[in-house]
This record gives structure tokens, sequence and C-alpha cells, in this order.
């Protein structure tokens, strides 16, 4: 059915008072910029940055971010977060921050959602095996920003639009920044460019505000919901909140290093940060925490680095998790080189109806085995492995006692 043209009018109307209203900095979305136009845009009814959040959402790498891994992995308790969460969390944040400050919230969801797809089995661990593997078998070093994008935009063929595949791309939750400012050019060659140099190790920030925000909205999400999530599977306990950075009780209001006490402290987290850059980034041409903010989230990051992250229980597993990692890696480079049709990799991945033909023709055996291991879930991972190492059952009438 076809929108009525008086509705249709007055809906465009309303929609550009809207875009009246947005900062100077704000990414118009009359601004976008898409690789193919494949389809015919719908700019009233779905803005082009709004129709990329559908896209995202409807990818297959979305959905498989139901199981994946966070921080902690192999634990059964459904009460902490996994990244099908922490993506909802960090664009919840950065809508949040871009309404106040007047940007394009269409914008920031869409990033938010698709900034992680990249993410490997078993989290930051699993990205760390998967580099190692790669650059022996020199296809470079393994990045989950460029994954994302690789996923998103080579094997699904999703069509986004420029600004949300640069902002996905120059996402960094791991560094800290005090400020941000947009850089680079709205062209594929300045795309390209920060591609290529965050490949090579390096970083590059977002051509967008609304990129900012997200990139700011990842460490904010993080910081306090980890360390919540820490407590509640009692990886930590009242030894190691004694050691809580003193301007980060200050800068939250906690008083005392008690269990109790930190029980509130993601909630403080949100609330403090999300004001303290609202009140930093108003009516400038940056994003930023201010001095005292800046440095309690580097304090808060490297508590939860060493006491989290690198915690001796919940790395305990490394060795048996690398061993996987690098024998699913040969198994799967062999059964492409041998051309095992039934195998998993042909099964699962290259003969999926959603597998872009011009990837599968393109890419190389060493490319498909990274792709197709970087896309699996927790579970998925430990059921290839199982499916390669246990021998198979031979079915009989006879099933014993």
């Amino acid at each position: 059915m076809e929108i009525p043209p008086q509705i249709h009018e007055r809906m465009a109307r309303s929609m550009d008072d809207r875009e009246l209203l947005l900062s100077s900095r704000a990414t118009r979305n009359a601004d976008y910029t898409r690789r193919s136009g494949r389809k015919p845009e719908e700019p009233v009814i779905r803005p082009p940055f709004s129709r990329d959040a559908d896209r995202i959402v409807h990818s297959k790498a979305y959905a498989r971010y139901i199981d994946k891994t966070q921080v902690f992995y192999l634990i059964e308790n459904d009460h902490i977060t996994h990244r099908v969460l922490h993506v909802q969390l960090v664009s919840k944040i950065g809508r949040t921050i871009g309404r106040a400050l007047g940007l394009n919230e269409d914008l920031i969801e869409a990033t938010a959602l698709g900034h992680d797809i990249g993410h490997t089995p078993y989290g930051h661990q699993g990205e760390e095996y998967l580099n190692e593997i790669c650059r022996e078998y020199g296809v470079g070093g393994f990045h989950h920003n460029v994954q994302s994008v690789r996923f998103l935009d080579n094997i699904e063929e999703c069509d986004l639009t420029l600004q949300v595949l640069d902002g996905i791309l120059c996402h960094n939750g791991e560094t800290h920044d005090r400020c941000l400012a947009p850089e680079g050019e709205a062209t594929w060659d300045s795309f390209e460019e920060k591609l290529h140099r965050i490949e090579a190790g390096g970083d590059a920030l977002p051509l967008t505000a609304e990129g900012c925000v997200v990139r700011c909205a990842d460490s904010i999400s993080y910081l306090g919901r980890d360390l919540a999530d820490a407590l509640e599977v009692e990886v930590i306990d009242e030894s190691d909140l004694a050691v809580f950075p003193e301007n980060c009780m200050a800068l939250f209001g906690i008083e005392r290093a008690g269990r109790e006490e930190f029980s509130e402290i993601n909630r403080k987290v949100l609330d403090v940060l999300i004001k303290d850059i609202i009140a930093n980034s108003y009516d400038t041409d940056i994003i930023a925490f201010s001095d005292e903010a800046s440095e309690s989230v580097k304090a808060f990051k490297e508590f939860n680095r060493h006491k989290i992250y690198k915690n001796e229980r919940l790395v305990r597993n490394r060795e048996k998790i690398r061993f996987m990692f690098r024998y699913l890696f040969e198994r799967v480079d062999k059964d492409l080189n041998d051309e095992r049709k039934d195998s998993p990799v042909y099964r699962d991945f290259i003969d999926a109806p959603w597998v872009s033909s011009t990837y599968t023709a393109t890419a190389g055996s060493a490319e498909v085995a990274r792709d197709f291991i970087a896309g699996m879930t927790d579970r998925y991972f430990e059921w290839v492995f199982r499916d390669y190492i246990l021998p198979e059952r031979v079915r009989s009438r006879y099933r014993g006692w």
C-alpha cells in the first residue's frame, strides 16, 4: 500500500522541521553516500541511516551476536553481558548523548549496532589468537573493527552508507581519548586510507561527530558494566575493590570500597560520564570528557584490565583456547584447499545463500578460514571443534543397556 500524497507531504515537512533543529555539526540525511544504490531510497519513510540500522539488524552477522562473548566466557550465568546486549547499550548511551547535542540519532544507532560484528568467539582473547595465526598465514593482522566492515560490506554486501561504515571502522574502545574531532573526507578513497592505516596497526578517528559519540559511548558502556559482571560471577572480590582508583571513587561518589557500595556502579558511571560529555561537548567542535572525568576513565580502564581482563580465573583456559583456534584454522584451511565440500566451512559458510558470490570467488583459503572462524558464535566454535576431534559413532540397532 502506498502512503497517500497528503500524508507523505506532511511527513516530509515534519522531517525537514526535525533537521532544522539539528546542530550545525550533525550529519544530515541528505549527505549520505552509498556505493551502489541498488535499491531506491525512501528518505521520508526510512531515512538512509535508519535503513542502515535495519540492514544491520537483519544481517546474519548481527544474529550471531546472541552467543558472542563480551568479557566472561565459559561461565554459566544468564545475567551477565553478552555482545548483543553490549551493542544495544552503546546505542542507547550514544543516542542519549547525540540527542542532547543535536546530532543524527539514526546514524549513531546504526554505527553502534554494527560496531562489534567482527568480534571472534571468546572476545578479545579470541581476537589475540586469530591475530597470531593470520599473521603466520600472510593475511595481515586481525582487527575486529576491520572485520566488522568486512562482514557487512564484503561478505553480506549490505550496501551501507559510507558514514556508518566509517563509524564502525573507527570505533576503538580499547584506547583512551579525552577528546575527539572528526577526521577525513566523505569519500571512499579516504575510507580506504583509514582502513589500510588500521590494518597496519594504526588508528583513525571517525568522519562524523556521530561516530565520535559512538567511540566514547563504547567505553562508557563497558566500564561499570564489566565491573558489575565481575562481581556477579565472583571474578573479583572486596580485596580487589580496596585498590579501586581514588579519583574514580571521588568522581562516582563512592565512599567506601565495599561490595555493597559498588552495587550501583554501572548506574553511577552512566549518569556521571554521559552528563560530563554533554557539558563538555555542547556548542563545540569536539566530543570530549572533562580533564577530571578523562583521568578517571583512564584509571578505571587500567583497573579493569589488571583486575578483570587479565585475572587468572578468567584466562586460565587460554592455552586450550589458543590450541582450538589454531587447530580449527588449520583444518578449515585444509578443507578449502582439498575442496572438501561436506565440511562445515562449505556447508555453513561458502555455500550459504547470504554469502556474496563476489567474495567467495576472490577470497583465498586463509582469508575464508579467518572470516569463517571470526564469524562463529562461542557455541558453534566449540561444536565444530568437537566435530573435527571426536570420532563419529556408528549407529546400530543394538543400543546397550
